[in-house]
């Protein structure tokens, strides 16, 4: 490698730096990040099965145990499981588990809407093994769903939700 292509690659890099100090984004955890103003500050709502127990532990893990609540986020969780392997003996040898998670973030002092969406994820499993290795897979797929719906709803947060004062 030559001198001016390390130099050429290192402008690059720096220009881009530059443009990207330019155009005010904000680091989420940062000073003024909507981290710092979600951070121990979100209400769940209790969970009532398996699904909604594992997106809530999830959902903990990431914007940290309730201390202060400010805001409430409030979910409705669907799951299906759609057969996907199927052999000639009409048999089904692998299943898709689909989810969806439709949320709302409200103020809890004013009640007003911060923010709403909708994420959606799908995980497999196999049911070629013994029953209680199939039970197993499932179960296993589930808590997959939940990570990644969980996930998926903490980056929309952080995207559009509150900016710390």
């Amino acid at each position: 490698m030559s001198w001016p292509d390390r130099l050429t690659r290192r402008g690059l890099i720096g220009g881009a730096l530059l443009l990207l100090t330019a155009c005010a984004l904000t680091p989420a955890y940062g000073p003024g990040g909507s981290g710092t103003a979600l951070h121990g500050r979100v209400a769940l709502p209790v969970p009532d099965d398996v699904d909604s127990f594992a997106l809530n532990r999830r959902l903990t893990e990431r914007l940290g145990p309730e201390n202060a609540a400010a805001f409430a986020l409030d979910y409705r969780l669907t799951t299906a499981i759609v057969g996907q392997g199927i052999t000639p003996d009409e048999v089904t040898t692998r299943y898709s588990l689909n989810g969806t998670v439709d949320f709302v973030l409200t103020d809890i002092a004013t009640g007003a809407t911060v923010t709403q969406g909708s994420v959606s994820s799908f995980t497999s499993y196999s049911a070629t093994g013994t029953t209680i290795a199939t039970t197993s897979a499932e179960r296993d797929a589930h808590e997959r769903l939940m990570i990644m719906l969980a996930d998926q709803i903490v980056t929309r947060l952080l995207a559009n939700g509150p900016r710390a004062p």
